[in-house]
């Protein structure tokens, strides 16, 4: 049995009917992380099954509600976020851009960040936030952390024999990649 539910996501506040891959049915007000076309997302259960008119294709998937470690990470993800927007307005305070930057969006997965501005984005705005988007992809560290929220720390994730090092779950069953470890 599939269950959808209304989901609201991104900073712009998107509404989307979203499967759940575990058929758990979220109360309204749940924090979930959610699989969009962008990436990995958090959002916000709006409608619970009863309220989602049916269609023939979901926006997207719940895939579980938010756990202690995806809050540390939500954190974390926030305090990047302020500096990435920090870092905009002050790159387009320097070219005297004639541009307001309304948000920065820097999605769960960590891997893909959004500026949002107010009125015409020009090249010359294109290619800074193009700079930007590479100065936080160069993050090694974050990168790698990012890897294996997503995809977990390899084969034999959760034991000592794991290629990616690790010997605990907690980062790979955030992705809910853990073969050891099942996170709801």
């Amino acid at each position: 049995m599939s269950v959808h539910q209304l989901v609201r996501v991104g900073v712009m506040g998107q509404v989307g009917r979203f499967r759940s891959v575990d058929a758990i049915c979220y109360p309204r007000g749940k924090r979930v992380i959610v699989r969009t076309r962008r990436g990995l997302e958090m959002g916000h259960i709006l409608v619970t099954e009863e309220g989602v008119v049916r269609q023939a294709e979901a926006d997207g998937e719940i895939l579980r509600a938010m756990t202690v470690e995806d809050d540390l990470l939500a954190q974390r993800l926030e305090k990047n976020k302020h500096r990435a927007f920090e870092a905009c307005r002050r790159k387009l305070e320097e070219r005297s851009a004639e541009t307001t930057l309304i948000d920065v969006e820097l999605l769960f997965d960590g891997r893909s960040l959004y500026f949002y501005f107010l009125g015409e984005v020009t090249p010359r705005i294109d290619a800074l936030t193009a700079e930007l988007s590479e100065l936080y992809e160069a993050k090694v560290k974050f990168r790698q952390f990012t890897e294996a929220v997503i995809h977990g720390c390899g084969p034999d994730c959760g034991t000592q024999d794991a290629r990616g090092g690790c010997d605990h779950c907690s980062s790979c069953s955030i992705a809910g990649a853990c073969g050891t470890a099942r996170v709801r």
